[in-house]
């Protein structure tokens, strides 16, 4: 790596840390990275992230972004990407969270993977499905460090593929139960539909869209590993909140999870 690209590197990591830092979203960092190299950006996320560990937080899982074409187009993108869960983004269902932990959070409903064997270098659909403990319902809160959600590929890499937190169900459903591709979700906001989708979104099915992650983490040297929580994208569009209330995703067969959102101080109740 030149030194201008290293130099381009840090000033979008103190970029993004002091909008996660002050709750005040910045202007994109694709003015550094350039709106191509996805390599950078994913050297931002991993400077970032490596500087949460440091400071005592710690690693759970992987989320994948961007597998929706829904979401593609709301964004303006055109690949998949994805980003590290940590322990303190992990909530459990009926969680109340205040909105004031995020900057501009959007909610989608996804099902979580949860391994119970390490995935190998190569890893195919086959051995996504044979290493899945159980899948659980989920809602992502997705949000962006860049002002107004204006971002392209290597402002989303570089921003932790625009992660925010994750709410988790409790029932564990194992994947021989369930035909993922083509079960149906609903994500409703005071009793009403506001985004709905089906588990073929995901690249055509959630595991499809788990061996797409793990190819891409093992040739980057992080494979995933057993124990560790996989979000395998969203099922339909992503829906912005902009005020304290509660949301539930239902998903056909598996159940469903909620999330309320509240004007109170940082805080809340993780898993």
């Amino acid at each position: 790596m030149n030194a201008r690209v290293d130099a381009a590197i840090d000033t979008a990591v103190s970029r993004l840390q002091r909008a996660e830092r002050d709750r005040t979203p910045v202007q994109p960092v694709r003015e550094f990275l350039g709106e191509d190299d996805v390599d950078a950006a994913y050297e931002v996320q991993r400077r970032i992230i490596s500087d949460k560990v440091a400071s005592g937080a710690r690693v759970v899982g992987r989320k994948i972004g961007l597998t929706s074409e829904a979401v593609q187009r709301q964004l303006g993108v055109d690949r998949p990407d994805f980003g590290v869960l940590l322990d303190d983004m992990v909530f459990g269902d009926r969680a109340e969270i205040p909105l004031d932990r995020f900057c501009q959070p959007r909610v989608e409903g996804e099902v979580a993977f949860v391994l119970g064997a390490d995935l190998p270098n190569g890893a195919t659909v086959v051995d996504v499905l044979r290493a899945t403990d159980f899948v659980l319902p989920a809602i992502e809160i997705v949000d962006s460090r860049v002002a107004d959600w204006n971002i392209r590929i290597t402002d989303t890499v570089a921003d932790n593929a625009s992660s925010g937190a994750l709410v988790l169900g409790t029932r564990p459903v194992k994947l021989s139960e369930v035909d993922l591709a083509g079960l149906g979700m609903v994500l409703e906001h005071a009793g009403e539909p506001i985004s709905t989708g089906v588990g073929a979104a995901c690249l055509g099915s959630p595991a499809v869209a788990v061996a797409w992650l793990a190819q891409e983490v093992a040739r980057r040297s992080e494979p995933l590993r057993a124990g560790e929580v996989v979000l395998a994208g969203a099922w339909g569009p992503m829906v912005p909140v902009t005020a304290p209330g509660s949301y539930v995703a239902r998903f056909e067969d598996i159940g469903e999870v909620r999330v309320g959102f509240t004007a109170g101080p940082d805080g809340g109740k993780r898993a």
